[in-house]
């Protein structure tokens, strides 16, 4: 029976990390591609073909606001479905785009498709298990899901070299259709019929309000936007930077690897951490690290061409093994007052994240011609954002205290 019980829950966390994997596959594994792309649709602009990434978090900002609440209502199982169907109708409409603009809508679209797998997945978790041992699935998927981004540069790049770069859509939609069947044979329903909730427009109305009323959720929601548009900069221009500024060409999916690896190990590292340290605390720790390195690169190469690669990376690996720390906490803090609205809360505060991240990611991102420079004014400057709201928020729950304690 115990051989049993491990064997279910080895193939539970490894269904769920597939499914989640699924969004990590679609941006990172076009990224060597840009160049081959730009040539097919008629648009070589670097700063033109980063949209491609930027616009998939559109998309999923929109989609999680959609099927998360839809989930709630119908089920887990047949959100799973409309969204991967969805994700698939548009990797069509990307292979066979023409113009950047139909690309675009393409990426849209896989964005809302790919919204279901990544908030059902974290909604069946929750179903499943309680507690101690809901945070230890959850540990167990991040690990699983770590991999995706290490490799998934790569496999971009080996379909490219022995086939093109429609291939890659392709070997998206292979992996969905795979992990589909899988998710239909395997996972039964998670949400039982008594707790499913009657979907309608107030429960946006509702859930906004309710957000409103917590300070730290608001301000928290936007440090994570403030981070990831900061984020999405380098995951869209990367393939610029390593392969056009640099001249890594084929060496690109390795760097781009490696530095993954950093926001992994300190991701797995966290969950040990934030224990004994705890979550806001290691945040705050976090954020100054990278405000700190950011603002140190931008000193020393202001006005000036990019440096050595050995000395470019090492500012790279600081900054990503910090936002390892910042991630998962910053998300736990916005979330940790709203928790009786879990569902909705996590639909609106993620949709808010992407609205804010999205305009920052496009801004900075116009920048990226030459050197990588405006990569770390962008991380300085929202990472100082970061910290500033962080510590009004702090003075904020302090003054709070203290009139309470007063009256």
């Amino acid at each position: 029976m115990q051989n049993t019980t491990k064997k279910y829950q080895f193939e539970f966390v490894a269904l769920m990390a597939s499914l989640m994997s699924i969004v990590a596959l679609a941006i990172d594994a076009l990224l060597p591609a840009f160049p081959e792309i730009g040539i097919a649709i008629g648009n070589q602009n670097s700063t033109d073909l980063q949209s491609l990434v930027t616009m998939i978090f559109l998309g999923f900002g929109i989609g999680q606001l959609i099927l998360g609440p839809l989930s709630d209502s119908f089920g887990r199982k047949p959100l799973m479905y409309a969204g991967f169907g969805i994700f698939i109708i548009a990797s069509l409409v990307c292979i066979f785009s023409t113009s950047l603009e139909a690309m675009l809508i393409g990426r849209v679209f896989q964005g809302i498709g790919l919204a279901a797998p990544r908030t059902i997945c974290i909604s069946i978790i929750r179903d499943s298990h309680k507690g101690d041992y809901m945070a230890r699935m959850m540990s167990f998927v991040t690990a699983f899901f770590i991999l995706v981004p290490v490799i998934a540069p790569a496999l971009g790049q080996f379909i490219l070299s022995h086939f093109n770069w429609q291939t890659i859509f392709y070997t998206q939609i292979f992996f969905a259709i795979v992990v589909t069947i899988w998710f239909w044979k395997r996972q039964k329903e998670t949400l039982h019929p008594e707790f499913k909730i009657p979907f309608n427009r107030h429960v946006y109305v509702k859930g906004f309000k309710e957000l409103v009323r917590h300070k730290e959720a608001m301000a928290f929601t936007v440090v994570s936007g403030f981070i990831t548009g900061a984020f999405m900069v380098y995951l869209s221009s990367s393939q610029h930077v390593f392969e056009d500024q640099y001249g890594l060409g084929d060496k690109f999916p390795y760097v781009f690897a490696g530095l993954a690896t950093s926001i992994g190990l300190s991701t797995l590292l966290n969950g040990t951490l934030v224990v004994r340290i705890g979550m806001r605390r290691l945040a705050f720790i976090a954020l100054c690290i990278f405000s700190l390195i950011s603002t140190i690169y931008a000193i020393l190469f202001w006005n000036k061409p990019n440096p050595e690669l050995t000395v470019l990376l090492p500012f790279l690996v600081g900054i990503f093994f910090s936002l390892g720390f910042i991630f998962g906490n910053i998300r736990a803090i916005a979330m940790e007052p709203i928790g009786h609205i879990a569902g909705i809360g996590a639909a609106i505060t993620g949709f808010m994240a992407t609205l804010i991240a999205i305009p920052i990611a496009t801004f900075i991102g116009s920048f990226m011609t030459d050197t990588a420079l405006p990569l770390f004014l962008g991380f300085s400057i929202c990472g100082s954002l970061s910290l500033a709201t962080f510590i009004l928020m702090k003075r904020h729950i302090l003054y709070r205290r203290f009139n309470l304690k007063w009256h």
